[in-house]
């Protein structure tokens, strides 16, 4: 690729992020080094400071570099309802699109044996802690409909109803102003059983 060890270990250092392949690192490396060295110092200390200071909310398991999070600590949040999601951006977009106001709880990922992620490392055990509380009355689960998120959906409602709170699922159909015709055959099946009484 190059003749400096360090350009090496910079593009095999970019390659790490998604959608980075071999290419794109090497000019982002290229570009950071001809013409960007000064934002490159500020990315790689923001970097170090991030890695070492950015944890996860002690209550919903959210990236923070506080105990609780923006949303736990929040005074006026909704402490009955609960939205579990499968990551932080899952999170960020709830929060950007809609009006909900009240907790959440993130799994960081799904569950998914074949590659080692079960309850354990979802944080099962603190979401059942934490309805066993009492103060939640709704579990809203957001997890994304793929075969794990669906497989993740139902292991969640039987949590809830062991615990005593009504589950709820987001749903999931033809998008608002799409045409059935371009509706993806999935997709359409899946809305097509989940209909409900027109109001």
């Amino acid at each position: 690729m190059s003749t400096s060890s360090l350009l090496d270990q910079l593009i095999e250092a970019l390659r790490c992020l998604p959608g980075v392949g071999g290419k794109s690192a090497q000019r982002m490396a290229f570009h950071l080094l001809e013409r960007d060295r000064e934002r490159g110092l500020k990315l790689a200390e923001a970097l170090r400071v991030a890695m070492q200071r950015i944890g996860r909310c002690e209550r919903c398991r959210n990236f923070s570099e506080n105990p609780l999070c923006n949303v736990c600590a929040g005074a006026g949040r909704d402490r009955q309802t609960l939205c579990v999601v499968e990551s932080p951006t899952d999170l960020a977009a709830i929060e950007q699109a809609t009006g909900y106001r009240g907790q959440y709880f993130v799994l960081m990922g799904h569950l998914s044996p074949l590659d080692g992620m079960g309850p354990e490392e979802l944080g099962l055990p603190q979401l059942v802690r934490r309805l066993g509380e009492g103060e939640v009355e709704e579990l809203i689960i957001a997890t994304n409909p793929t075969v794990e998120g669906e497989a993740t959906a139902h292991y969640l409602a039987q949590l809830a109803q062991a615990g005593g709170v009504r589950a709820t699922r987001l749903a999931h159909g033809v998008p608002l102003g799409g045409e059935l015709e371009y509706v993806d055959r999935s997709t359409l099946a899946h809305a097509f059983g989940s209909r409900h009484n027109a109001d």
